[in-house]
């Protein structure tokens, strides 16, 4: 009778003992453009994404960097996040292919991505019918974040919060050296990013009282610019506002050296501007060009955190430093993460609700936010940003004037004078 009260007792014991559950790992798709021309930003930015695993997955003693010290989530029993890139060329309809395979057959918890405004725009309506979390590091049409979404996050500033710093800088220098810079030239390409970034720019000016002496919109397929570039020239505006990719970027740029342009100041929209093959590839032709941009390697004296994770991206990017787009790209995976491991889950409304209740502080970031906490629109409402400028051959951080690394050079050098 013993052995038999014995047994059930070590039998209840067991039944009734707390269940460990297994680590659950989590799958989260990854979209950029690895071809094209911008396809090394879009590498970069999977650089960043694998800066970012390598931190979660792997213990690091990084001080104050989420995630870092433990391997693993936490939050599912120490689960492994992995990837499933996706190529999208820069096309809108390839980018909702890669989305749809992503979701139906290779069964993701999340999307990630994509750099371009239109893409992000057009594939993120796949993963919104789907109820799958979107979350966005870099991508800027203010227009992403007004369409009513309930799971697209975007961690970056948008093009119209990037726009207001622009316009602080032009008051606060104005301001600071008793100038008048009052007329704007605003140029742009005609995808959505583009076209959002000079509506904004040109509603702004409006409202703040700055002349636009030229609003010039160009086909983003285009091989020439030298009528666009003549027409600012006849005009001579104080400060040039152009929004272009990389390779409009560049032929602008050639174009007014050709032309004899010398805008007194170049504030670009990001994009080609911050390309990682900008500076190498325009050499002194870059030089005095400023553009907004959250993150410069500059910052490292206020953000020490950079540093060290600028050295393990480099072990992913090939010997790459950070810049402008992996930077957002790591911050806003990790913000991804973080949600996932408060969420405890993998399923994507628990997932959902976490990103919408995320509050991370600035300290923890590697770019200059104020934090990440999302609004009801999906948009992150603590971001910050800064203006930087080339100068012999490196970006330098000029604005905020209390951020400021180097003094602003102007007017920006003639061509005569690079």
């Amino acid at each position: 009778m013993r052995k038999l009260i014995l047994s059930v007792f070590t039998f209840i014991s067991l039944v009734c003992a707390p269940v460990i559950s297994a680590a659950e790992d989590v799958k989260i798709g990854v979209l950029y453009p690895l071809t094209g021309p911008v396809a090394q930003v879009g590498k970069d930015a999977v650089a960043a994404v694998k800066t970012a695993l390598d931190i979660i997955n792997n213990s690091h003693n990084i001080a104050g960097m989420p995630l870092a010290k433990d391997a693993g989530l936490k939050g599912l029993g120490g689960g492994k996040i992995s990837i499933v890139v996706g190529d999208h060329g820069g096309k809108p309809d390839v980018g909702v292919g890669e989305t749809e395979k992503m979701l139906n057959s290779d069964k993701v918890h999340a999307m990630f991505g994509a750099y371009y405004s239109s893409v992000t725009g057009a594939a993120s309506q796949v993963s919104e019918r789907a109820g799958i979390p979107w979350v966005n590091g870099e991508s800027t049409s203010p227009k992403l974040t007004t369409r009513g979404f309930k799971y697209f996050f975007r961690v970056t500033p948008h093009d119209g919060e990037f726009t207001q710093l622009m316009f602080e800088f032009i008051e606060d220098f104005n301001k600071k050296n008793n100038a008048n810079l009052n007329t704007l030239g605003i140029i742009h390409e005609d995808t959505l990013w583009g076209s959002d970034s000079g509506s904004t720019q040109n509603a702004m000016a409006e409202e703040k009282g700055y002349n636009v002496v030229e609003k010039i919109s160009y086909k983003a397929s285009t091989t020439t610019l030298t009528s666009e570039v003549q027409r600012l020239k006849a005009k001579d505006p104080d400060v040039t506002l152009p929004s272009q990719y990389t390779a409009d970027a560049f032929l602008f740029l050639n174009t007014a050296k050709e032309l004899d342009y010398n805008p007194k100041l170049l504030i670009a929209q990001n994009a080609g501007y911050v390309d990682p093959t900008f500076i190498s590839t325009m050499g002194a032709d870059a030089e005095g060009v400023i553009s907004r941009s959250p993150f410069n390697t500059d910052l490292a004296k206020t953000i020490p955190m950079i540093g060290t994770i600028n050295e393990i991206f480099k072990k992913h990017s090939g010997g790459r430093d950070l810049s402008d787009v992996p930077a957002r790209a790591f911050t806003g995976f990790m913000a991804l993460a973080i949600a996932i491991d408060n969420a405890g889950s993998t399923d994507p409304e628990k997932i959902r609700e976490a990103l919408a209740n995320l509050d991370v502080p600035g300290d923890a970031l590697i770019v200059p936010y104020k934090g990440i906490k999302f609004g009801a629109d999906g948009q992150n409402e603590a971001v910050r940003g800064v203006l930087m400028q080339v100068q012999n051959g490196k970006y330098c951080t000029v604005y905020p004037f209390e951020l400021a690394a180097c003094k602003l050079k102007y007017p920006m050098p003639t061509w005569s004078e690079r």
